[in-house]
């Protein structure tokens, strides 16, 4: 089990950073993929970036160059450091984690509570 708590969240302008961060419970992070998705009212949830254990990073199209993910595997913690921030950045953001037993064969999301980013224009 993986418990994933987000924090960093807030109100800023547009051309602001904003620094999110996500701590992980139990013993798993190191090998899961860790991952940011968003989702804006009345929009699907998407995924805006991506780390492995190997530290190979993706990136949406739409954040690319603004936004850079990170990992401490020591401190269980994944980072999202967010820069030149716009207004259709707004939106909840959540923490994932992904973990594949291939022992067993099973594939496993955990999901965090969520964060909010306003971006004022």
């Amino acid at each position: 089990q993986v418990q994933l708590v987000e924090s960093g969240g807030g109100l800023v302008e547009a051309g602001g950073s904003l620094r999110l961060s996500c701590a992980a419970s139990g013993r798993v992070f190191s090998s899961s993929v860790m991952a940011w998705y968003r989702q804006a009212p009345g929009k699907e949830r998407e995924l805006v970036a991506a780390i492995t254990s190997r530290r190979t990073t993706n990136y949406a199209d739409s954040v690319k160059g603004r936004f850079t993910i990170s990992r401490d595997n020591a401190k269980n913690t994944v980072y999202l450091q967010m820069n030149s921030l716009k207004p259709e950045d707004t939106a909840v953001y959540y923490c994932n984690a992904h973990r594949t037993d291939y022992a067993l064969g099973v594939e496993y999301d955990y999901w965090g509570q969520g964060t909010q980013v306003t971006v004022s224009s």
